[in-house]
């Protein structure tokens, strides 16, 4: 039996890695173990219930106050005690965060192979997305299997010297969990009912605009500038807003004091994944500085903004469901109103098109460690 470890801390990272720990699970010849560190641990535990992962190991590194180097060394340190234990034959991680990054690091110092899930995007600018780029550099550094989403993720791997055979291009995780939750949202009458009236408050006749933002790059000026371009927007009448706010300080002090006196801005609490997968199918327009959104979004047909000055995911943006705005609150008004008054523009955007992937990418990541590691219980795909 081959072992693995997966360490991932981040509720995104949870959502993405859920199909391809179901998947490994399931094949025969492979110990699968999970390991959290908890780095969003208020919002990471729903995604573990949803998608039935029971952690082997829970590092809890969660502390009021930490910072980026209080997170690196603490999973540094605790994920030492854990593989000065038992031998992994890989170590998996996913993304760009701290965690992935600080993992990436253990299994190196351990001398163990590591694979990287989304491995190859790039921004090339060090600040942006800050330290997101810096940290899936370090780990595209240290990677034995590159677990790529698109061809052009991979034409960034095999520029920076890569060897074509440790990379394989995938599709995005991200996509199977969507599918596999729109999925139980249109089969479930009584789900669907559930979300109807947990978000009764919204107005039938007025279109949704939803809005997700967390990125450190636009802390201080750029989230006042976002907040002036939603309250702006919500000066419409046949709009209303929902924006789920971070649980961050820096996100949620501009938020809360710009926003909420207006009476058609709904500021919730981080949903978990299944009523934000129904907000996403509700919507009309997204903003966002998120990279998830992105991927999800145009399997929807939903339009989305990002107010990025740079992305990492460029296909949507070149398949033109996705378009970049910066955090400025002229361009956020401008974009946004040309997409609610302009139905042709709107619908060249709403195309429900998706360069991430098919659903099966994380099949494609069981089937390349199966035969990395001689397992036979690869799967056919179609």
């Amino acid at each position: 039996m081959k072992s693995i470890l997966i360490v991932f801390g981040t509720r995104p990272e949870a959502i993405k890695l859920a199909p391809v720990i179901k998947a490994l699970r399931a094949a025969r010849g492979l110990h699968v173990h999970v390991c959290i560190t908890g780095q969003h641990r208020e919002m990471l535990n729903s995604v573990l219930a949803l998608f039935d992962i029971k952690p082997d190991y829970d590092l809890n590194v969660m502390r009021p106050g930490q910072d980026l180097t209080d997170i690196t060394s603490s999973v540094l340190y605790e994920l030492r005690e854990i593989l000065l234990v038992k031998r992994y034959d890989l170590l998996l991680v996913h993304g760009d965060t701290t965690t992935a990054l600080s993992a990436s690091l253990a299994a190196f110092y351990h001398r163990i192979p590591l694979a990287h899930v989304e491995a190859g995007l790039r921004t090339y600018d060090l600040g942006a997305p800050w330290p997101e780029e810096m940290n899936r550099r370090v780990v595209g550094l240290l990677a034995h299997h590159h677990f790529s989403p698109t061809d052009m993720a991979r034409d960034a791997l095999l520029a920076e010297g890569v060897p074509q055979e440790r990379i394989v291009v995938t599709g995005n995780t991200v996509i199977d969990a969507l599918q596999g939750v729109c999925e139980r949202i249109k089969t479930d009458p009584n789900l669907e009912v559930q979300l109807a009236e947990k978000f009764s408050y919204l107005y039938p006749d007025r279109r949704l605009i939803l809005v997700t933002g967390h990125r450190r790059e636009n802390f201080g000026a750029g989230f006042e500038q976002i907040c002036m371009a939603l309250r702006a927007l919500s000066q419409r009448p046949d709009v209303q807003i929902v924006y789920p706010v971070h649980l961050n300080p820096n996100v949620q002090y501009p938020v809360y004091e710009t926003l909420s006196d207006l009476k058609n801005v709904f500021l919730i609490e981080p949903q978990d994944y299944v009523p934000f997968v129904y907000l996403m199918m509700r919507s009309f327009l997204i903003l966002t500085d998120s990279g998830g959104v992105q991927e999800e979004a145009p399997s929807l047909g939903k339009p989305v903004l990002v107010m990025r000055e740079t992305t990492e995911r460029p296909e949507a943006v070149a398949a033109g469901t996705v378009k970049l705005v910066g955090s400025h609150h002229v361009r956020i008004i401008k974009e946004a109103t040309h997409l609610l008054d302009d139905a042709f523009a709107y619908s060249e955007m709403a195309r429900a098109h998706n360069p991430y992937g098919d659903g099966k990418a994380a099949q494609r990541i069981c089937n390349t460690l199966c035969d990395s590691y001689a397992v036979t219980d690869s799967v056919a795909i179609a």
